[in-house]
């Protein structure tokens, strides 16, 4: 079981299906949460887990950024995001923007928030999610996502190797297939072919915890089958 007790870790997405996992994994290694989110999936995370902030906030929205700013975080794990899929030949400028917004601009603005904060106390961790096409730099059917995904991990890999000197480290983790979620199982997913969420939030907790001469700067996360 990692140990995060003592740290204040900023959560966005709270109330997602992976978030509720991370979230339960955090508070079970001892961590103070300040949940991010919006809507019934925010309050619903709210009323089940203890935080000392819950914020309802739009990471779209660049003056996010700014109320985040009002917040000490010791460590953001990032979890907001959103996929789709068109032909390549049918994508439109609306679907460049909705997955770039819901990918990449929020974690921009998540960061621009939490890291003025992070460099004073020289330390800090950010941890992101991107995808599977990402790793493999292809996602047939879904080229946009897979774009905005490869973008994530660029950004926090880039973050890892311009801050780590001044006590920030970034990682990005990879989950190699679907996630085991009631969405993904309504699509008629096989449970047994995905990834459990639980495992997911444990491996994530494990990055968190790792000390800064041996840290993970990137995780991929199989499911058995």
């Amino acid at each position: 079981m990692a140990n995060l007790s003592g740290t204040t870790i900023m959560l966005t997405g709270a109330g997602g299906a992976l978030a509720t996992a991370v979230a339960q994994e955090l508070v079970d290694a001892g961590a103070e949460l300040i949940l991010v989110g919006r809507g019934e999936s925010l309050k619903r995370a709210g009323d089940r887990f203890p935080a000392t902030e819950v914020l309802e906030l739009d990471l779209g929205d660049p003056a996010s950024s700014e109320e985040l700013k009002k917040h000490k975080v010791d460590m953001l794990v990032h979890t907001v995001g959103a996929f789709a899929m068109q032909d390549a030949h049918k994508a439109s400028p609306a679907d460049l923007h909705a997955m770039m917004n819901a990918n990449m601009t929020t974690l921009f603005h998540a960061v621009q928030g939490v890291l003025p904060h992070m460099l004073r106390q020289k330390e800090g961790m950010i941890l992101g999610v991107s995808a599977a096409q990402a790793a493999r730099m292809s996602g047939k059917g879904a080229a946009l996502y897979t774009a905005s995904k490869a973008a994530v991990a660029a950004y926090l890999l880039s973050l890892n190797d311009e801050l780590q000197r001044r006590g920030v480290r970034a990682c990005v983790v990879y989950p190699m297939g679907a996630i085991d979620t009631p969405a993904n199982r309504a699509a008629g997913l096989a449970w047994e072919s995905m990834i459990d969420p639980r495992g997911l939030a444990q491996s994530i907790a494990q990055a968190l915890t790792q000390t800064p001469r041996a840290h993970l700067s990137e995780i991929k996360v199989y499911p058995d089958a």
